[in-house]
């Protein structure tokens, strides 16, 4: 069986859905109606922007789920049996699957990253990908330093196995970094980003983005949706409002939710969007599980 995949803040790069416009005219009437929502030319950013351009989060995140979306929804018979999406992706997934209207999804994922960039203005912070230690000893060393040194610092992306990223406080993500080399992290790499994603820091955009969903019309999706918040399959629009809120100040299991996928017999993974990142974590998850693109065989 397969599973289509959607990825989240990261997978941008100048250029990216260029050809798809281009070559596409429906993608077109996507990307238009997508520019008119917004209030300005995303595309203009996409095509010939700078990668700096692109790393704001008000811009990186519709140009990722557009990109994505529209990539799905021109693809003829795309006809998912089941969908997932890292963090941002899952808007995308649910828009896949049926769940969302395109220019609703593009709504609630403008007001997630403007609500977003606001925490991130209220407090000076960041996250770190942690290699080469078990999940448990990073789980415990961010514990001891939430309790020890009374800073925010919890498990943010877990992304495959020996590899988990963090989010905090600047002071709480350095604190537990130092520990974590000396605990035998092969690396523990502080990331260009503008605040701590996935940590209670993000409870401020939380609220905010809780309204904006409760305001938003849901459909029963056609397919089982694996969210980020269980890693398990729901088709209750109840239960995914919830896990869309909850998402943001919880950490994305994405390691545990493509093991779930394959126990349910899901055998062949296919990203839909920009990057090839998500193919990468499912083989390094699960060897043996075949990926591909969307648009590649």
């Amino acid at each position: 069986m397969t599973a289509y995949l959607f990825p989240g803040q990261g997978a941008q790069f100048p250029g990216m859905a260029k050809e798809l416009y281009d070559q596409n005219q429906q993608a077109r009437s996507y990307f238009e109606q997508a520019n008119d929502l917004l209030g300005f030319r995303l595309t203009d950013v996409m095509f010939s922007g700078s990668e700096e351009a692109l790393q704001q989060t008000n811009v990186t995140q519709p140009a990722i789920f557009v990109h994505s979306v529209v990539l799905a929804l021109t693809t003829p018979g795309f006809a998912p049996q089941a969908v997932a999406g890292h963090s941002l992706g899952e808007f995308s997934a649910l828009v896949a699957a049926g769940s969302l209207s395109f220019t609703d999804g593009l709504r609630l994922v403008a007001r997630r990253a403007a609500a977003m960039q606001e925490a991130c203005s209220l407090q000076p912070s960041t996250m770190a990908a942690i290699l080469g230690l078990p999940d448990s000893k990073v789980e415990e060393i961010c514990d001891e330093v939430g309790v020890e040194a009374e800073e925010t610092v919890v498990p943010a992306n877990y992304n495959s196995p020996g590899q988990l990223v963090i989010s905090g406080t600047v002071a709480g993500v350095s604190i537990a970094c130092e520990r974590l080399r000396a605990a035998g992290a092969r690396r523990a790499l502080v990331l260009p980003v503008g605040g701590a994603f996935h940590s209670p820091l993000m409870e401020p955009a939380r609220r905010q983005l809780a309204e904006a969903i409760a305001a938003t019309p849901f459909s029963d999706p056609l397919c089982p949706v694996y969210q980020n918040v269980t890693a398990e399959p729901t088709m209750s629009v109840e239960e995914i409002r919830k896990n869309l809120i909850a998402q943001l100040t919880a950490p994305v299991c994405w390691t545990q939710t493509i093991q779930h996928m394959q126990r349910d017999g899901y055998n062949r993974f296919v990203e839909c969007g920009p990057g090839r990142v998500l193919q990468g974590l499912v083989r390094k998850i699960s060897p043996e599980l075949e990926t591909a693109a969307l648009g590649e065989s």
